[in-house]
């Protein structure tokens, strides 16, 4: 059916495409975002239920730099809250926990601490060399892309604890394996989100706050002040064919919408599943093929209580040993509905998704119960869990990397336009990319791009 001709055809209602939209829209210009999902939000999405109020089950955290997130969350009158770091965290290793307090373990031995600095301040003394808009023109470009973050810590850390903290940083940071991931974007990854203690820390780092009522009311938000003629929801697109004129997008349903411009703000990976006439370049054809998105299966474990902190443990446990790599405490502000956030990445996820539901939800009680050293935690009162890499709209979390060779073969065509069609996503963000601040930053630099606005 036909429709009206828009001035931009956003694709992709997550953060960035919305953000985008809503900047265009203030410049006057005449919208349209298309979303695939009965939902906007993207990789935030936020359930509510009345047995835990809500859940984050995508992208939650920001923290101290992120001035974008934060200045749309309080022109939406969204409140955050402080994430518990008050008690002890936890580094589980050799089959024990290991308390300490801060962002780095306390360390067992000289050489240890010795190695440990070197290599924190090496990682960002090398990534002051590397240009946030342009990674692949870092005088030493080539040599990093050629390498994994896996090869870089074998040649540099003298220590097997040095390795496995750095194991667990990329881990965390791109759910899957240092093996897999390109060390330049690994220093990119890590410069453009302020470097790697502020990338680690709860406190003054990227993980420092929450929502209060969950990251996906950004987007709502959002898409209510762009209005809901100009949001629609269940219109994935499966073609776009450009022309002298414009743009013509078709949806699965058979809709057909008409534009000036475009901007993709879906992920990466997920433009090969789009018809693109012409076709892609072929550098960004290639592109697409090699930054897979990392896996992840984010879990809750709810609990009668805290009991961990009559522990005095805060409920972060960090960890290489068990199903969960990274986890963190999740709790209402008034104190209600106290759980366990984890993280099964990478490996590990694409092992524990064979599994059932109820054998993970084992698994990680079992795993908790060993880290804070009680059996409280084998009896959970309720437990939520979202996989990723089985959302057809995403195909994983939280976001791309970049494997070796990419960057330099491949990087310059990330986010260049391709004659009427943009590209958003925090992807392409140069500033905290991966980030709900990298998706805001992505989708403006995308509407501002070329004269579009």
């Amino acid at each position: 059916m036909s429709k009206e001709k828009r001035d931009v055809i956003i694709v992709g209602g997550g953060i960035s495409g919305l953000s985008a939209a809503k900047l265009l829209q203030d410049q006057g210009q005449n919208v349209l975002v298309l979303e695939a999902r009965d939902r906007v939000g993207g990789r935030t999405y936020t359930v509510r239920d009345p047995a835990f109020q809500y859940l984050d089950l995508g992208g939650a955290y920001i923290g101290p730099t992120q001035n974008r997130i934060i200045r749309v969350a309080k022109e939406l009158g969204i409140q955050n809250l402080i994430v518990n770091e008050k008690e002890r965290t936890i580094f589980f290793r050799n089959g024990k926990p290991n308390a300490f307090r801060g962002a780095i373990p306390t360390l067992p031995g000289f050489f240890t601490t010795l190695d440990i600095n070197n290599a924190l301040r090496l990682l960002d003394s090398l990534g002051e060399e590397v240009p946030a808009a342009a990674p692949w023109d870092a005088p030493r470009a080539v040599e990093w892309d050629s390498m994994t973050v896996q090869s870089w810590a074998d040649a540099t850390c003298w220590c097997q604890f040095t390795k496995e903290a750095i194991n667990i940083i990329c881990r965390l940071g791109f759910a899957t394996e240092p093996c897999n991931v390109s060390f330049l974007f690994f220093l990119w990854y890590l410069k453009v989100g302020g470097g790697v203690l502020r990338f680690m820390s709860t406190t003054n780092g990227g993980q420092e706050r929450r929502f209060i009522g969950g990251s996906m009311q950004v987007s709502e938000g959002l898409a209510k002040k762009l209005g809901k003629e100009n949001v629609l929801l269940e219109h994935a697109v499966s073609s776009i064919v450009q022309s002298d004129d414009g743009v013509k997008v078709t949806t699965r349903n058979g809709d057909v919408f008409e534009a000036s411009h475009m901007i993709s703000a879906v992920p990466i990976a997920l433009l090969s599943k789009i018809t693109f006439q012409p076709p892609l370049p072929s550098l960004k054809n290639q592109l697409i093929q090699h930054m897979p998105m990392g896996s992840v299966i984010k879990t809750f474990m709810f609990y009668k209580k805290t009991f961990w902190r009559d522990r005095d443990y805060n409920g972060i446990i960090l960890g290489l040993e068990g199903p969960i790599v990274g986890c963190f405490e999740d709790i209402k502000p008034d104190g209600s509905h106290p759980a366990i956030m984890g993280f099964i990445n990478g490996e590990n996820a694409r092992k524990l998704c064979l599994l059932t539901k109820e054998e993970r939800k084992k698994a990680i009680c079992e795993y908790y119960a060993k880290a804070f050293g009680t059996g409280e935690a084998l009896h959970p009162i309720n437990y939520v869990e979202q996989n990723w890499m089985e959302e057809e709209f995403s195909g994983g979390c939280y976001m791309a990397a970049a494997a070796p060779g990419v960057f330099t073969q491949f990087g310059k065509v990330l986010r260049e336009p391709m004659g009427r069609v943009y590209f958003a996503g925090t992807e392409t963000a140069n500033y905290w990319s991966g980030y709900m601040e990298g998706a805001i930053q992505a989708g403006e630099r995308a509407a501002r791009e070329h004269n579009v606005i």
